[in-house]
């Protein structure tokens, strides 16, 4: 009887399984590695998931080290138009991306360093909320991931969304 309430109470107490993330088998490292980061922030929604990827693809192919206009160079060697994985094109969101490296430790040309600026800049604290609501449809989450990147040509967004969405698997 004692053993039989010691296993019961070690099974209780043993902590709960993780439930399965999605994972993507035909993603690069970079979109792996993005794809990782969101879940962990609690954006689990496939829709919402594949809204975020779509949007940082169209920006930079994920590439951190991009300006805009396609050359491949140092956070410092871009001098005008966007950069990086998102294209931070104002100046306000350019420096802060080189403020956030100096303050926090990291290099600004790199995914790393971008995703955790990324997720604390005041325009994806906004969206964030929303991209954790579940249930919602690719075109909602793209509503609200306008406010985040205001871009101002659509181009292949949801085009990519729905790739991404259809190579998610839960893992």
């Amino acid at each position: 009887m004692i053993k039989t309430l010691l296993a019961c109470a070690l099974v209780a107490s043993a902590p709960a399984a993780q439930a399965a993330r999605y994972v993507c088998n035909t993603c690069n490292t970079n979109e792996q590695v993005t794809l990782r980061f969101m879940q962990e922030r609690g954006i689990n929604d496939k829709n919402a998931l594949a809204t975020v990827l779509g949007n940082i693809k169209q920006e930079s192919m994920f590439h951190p080290d991009i300006c805009e206009g396609g050359a491949r160079v140092r956070y410092e060697d871009c001098h005008k138009g966007g950069y990086g994985m998102i294209q931070w094109t104002t100046q306000s969101r350019y420096v802060g991306l080189g403020n956030f490296a100096k303050n926090f430790g990291g290099d600004p040309s790199t995914l790393n360093t971008q995703l955790r600026y990324l997720v604390n800049e005041n325009q994806w604290l906004k969206i964030e909320p929303y991209l954790k609501t579940e249930g919602q449809s690719i075109e909602w989450y793209m509503k609200h991931a306008y406010t985040w990147l205001g871009w101002g040509v659509h181009g292949n967004r949801t085009s990519y969304a729905y790739q991404y969405l259809s190579n998610l698997t839960k893992g």
